[in-house]
């Protein structure tokens, strides 16, 4: 456990350049300057909005593990530690947001999503033109209007180990970020999550329904172990995807 005090993110949605949407950003960012096991403490101002998930629900969808809510004075605080996992990468106004099923430890140590010498999601990104700056989520996120985030926070060597409570547990802190920030399209990379938690008989491309009322697009895992699928084809499962938020 590392030591010292902790490392305050006093956030004020009044006066943010994005309102209360930036939180989750400045939370992502705090992540990736501290080092696990590092205690941070994440305080709000009255006039945290209703439609937003709980606070401690951003906290650990930004990779900390919370142990404590409480309330100071008009502030809503939150003491929590860094988790050796990725933080969300969301905000307002999101062209397309992509839902991974977990971060491998890979990941998870250098600080981006996808990152095994294998995986080919950033080389379908490129190729499918959703992203002007490979293997940086903030890029991503600020100049492309891409988020990203992953059913289960638990970074694990693979996703074979991770259960179906898991998933469904991960769906629905999902759906409170999407129905709160209401992205273009959410997609969600590898099936296996998707039919654990939504829909068990489900195909790659558009879904049916909606989720939390935002179009969804489930894709071929990314994984080089998944050697069925061609990076030309994932990167057209990503054009396909984006075409159905650019035609809302």
């Amino acid at each position: 456990m590392v030591s010292g005090a902790p490392r305050d993110l006093n956030f004020e949605g009044t006066v943010a350049r994005g309102g209360w949407a930036d939180l989750p950003g400045d939370l992502a960012r705090l992540n990736l300057e501290v080092p696990v096991g590092a205690a941070i403490r994440c305080s709000v101002t009255a006039g945290y909005p209703a439609a937003a998930p709980p606070l401690p629900d951003l906290v650990a969808g930004a990779g900390f593990r919370v142990d404590r809510t409480r309330r100071a004075g008009c502030r809503t605080v939150v003491d929590a530690r860094r988790e050796r996992t990725l933080p969300d990468f969301v905000g307002g106004g999101m062209r397309m947001l992509v839902c991974g099923l977990n971060p491998s430890v890979v990941s998870a140590d250098a600080g981006f999503g996808y990152a095994g010498a294998t995986n080919r999601f950033w080389t379908a990104a490129v190729a499918a033109g959703i992203v002007s700056r490979p293997r940086d989520p903030m890029a991503m996120l600020d100049i492309d209007r891409v988020g990203m985030t992953d059913l289960v926070k638990r970074a694990t060597p693979n996703a074979d180990g991770l259960t179906a409570a898991e998933y469904a547990a991960g769906a629905e802190r999902v759906r409170r970020l999407v129905e709160w920030l209401r992205p273009g399209v959410v997609v969600f990379v590898g099936l296996a999550g998707w039919r654990a938690a939504v829909d068990r008989r489900a195909v790659p491309g558009p879904q049916p329904s909606p989720f939390a009322g935002t179009p969804a697009y489930v894709m071929p895992s990314t994984s080089g172990r998944n050697a069925r699928t061609g990076p030309e084809e994932l990167a057209d499962h990503l054009r396909r995807a984006v075409a159905r938020a650019d035609s809302k």
